[in-house]
């Protein structure tokens, strides 16, 4: 029998309508593209977790939900590993939440913003509201809390949640940091929500939020091993929350979900935490430094930055994106979104790679 033609595939319309992920792999001889480390796990490192994997059985299942792994995250971060969900990648949590309490509800967060939280919304049937950052990428806290008492009155009478807000900090793309008073403010205007607040680069911002969370249930804190741990090739994130949020959220995740070769390598760099911390040390060091050299610019505006990366507008951001990879350096052109006109992006490397970095933008490496 011939094959039909022309006729969608049988998904849902949201799916079918959905933009796939918006990145396209890139070589270059220096990669400064995706916020990753540029340095890989030390070979003592590397040496322990392949001794422990050749001592495990590897023909039975993981830990139903990563129970091993959830106790060392909740050991090294001083948090009760009944409420630490570990799946694979904090990306993976962002849809697990939206299904959580944003079906049928809505999804608010803040533009620009990491991609995942629009797409997620429209394909689990939430409502999206995205609140635009204010002058400097501040956040309007303001604006966020006039939004959750508009959700909050819109589904009165809804059984369920209002829905999902999600605030990233520090921020992405911009760098910028929300204020931990005011992730309180928001923490005790969102009951009926669940506030989550995403920490993927908090190794590189000082104090998280991690007590706001302690003192209000429906507080969730993204986390990543992918930044300052060095383990974007593993796919590990999880979530610190309640203990009735998490027995919730756990429904959601995949049984056996974290393999015993992603267990062990947490495992393994949760136990020797120093070379995550010389690491994050050096990348601040270093952020700093090339946040200096690029205000010498005499066409590029540099943003302040508490993250491991810049966010830099320029007056054609195609222009200088293939001007620097023309150079042999690849970084992330973030034009495309809300208010970043003309911004790329650039992820904080080894000093070598910031040097070829700044000598590809026609400034000096000193």
């Amino acid at each position: 029998m011939p094959r039909t033609t022309g006729i969608n595939p049988p998904v849902r319309a949201a799916v079918l309508a959905s933009p796939e992920y918006p990145f396209t792999p890139v070589d270059a001889p220096i990669k400064l593209d995706q916020n990753e480390s540029s340095l890989d796990l030390p070979d003592a490192l590397r040496a322990k977790v392949l001794e422990h994997l050749h001592a495990l059985t590897w023909n039975r299942y993981p830990d139903l939900n990563g129970e091993a792994l959830s106790a060392a995250i909740g050991a090294h971060d001083g948090w009760p590993a009944a409420g630490t969900v570990a799946v694979t990648g904090s990306n993976v949590l962002i849809a697990l939440l939206v299904q959580l309490a944003g079906m049928g509800a809505r999804v608010l967060t803040v533009k620009p913003n990491f991609a995942l939280y629009a797409l997620d919304a429209k394909l689990w049937g939430a409502e999206l509201v995205e609140v635009p950052l204010g002058p400097d990428f501040v956040t309007d806290v303001d604006a966020l809390i006039a939004q959750i008492e508009a959700g909050r009155e819109a589904l009165a009478g809804r059984a369920g949640p209002a829905g999902v807000i999600f605030v990233p900090r520090p921020h992405a793309p911009t760098g910028s940091l929300c204020a931990l008073s005011d992730i309180e403010r928001l923490a005790q205007a969102s009951q009926g929500w669940l506030l989550v607040v995403d920490e993927a680069y908090h190794q590189f911002a000082g104090p998280s939020a991690m007590e706001i969370a302690r003192r209000h249930e429906h507080v969730v804190l993204l986390r990543t091993f992918s930044k300052a741990w060095g383990l974007a090739g593993a796919r590990l994130g999880y979530a610190l929350t309640s203990e009735a949020v998490a027995r919730q959220l756990r429904k959601l995740v995949a049984p056996f979900a974290v393999s015993v070769f992603q267990s062990v390598c947490a495992q393994v760099v949760l136990a020797h935490p120093q070379f995550m911390h010389e690491r994050v040390a050096a990348t601040i060091a270093e952020r700093e430094r090339v946040f200096k050299a690029l205000q010498a610019h005499p066409t590029w505006k540099v943003l302040p930055s508490a993250a491991n990366f810049l966010l830099i507008r320029t007056p054609d951001a195609a222009q200088a994106y293939a001007s620097l990879l023309s150079g042999g350096v690849l970084v992330r052109k973030q034009d495309s979104y809300f208010g970043l006109q003309g911004c790329i992006r650039v992820t904080i490397g080894t000093r070598e790679e910031n040097d070829a970095f700044l000598r590809a933008a026609g400034l000096s490496a000193a």
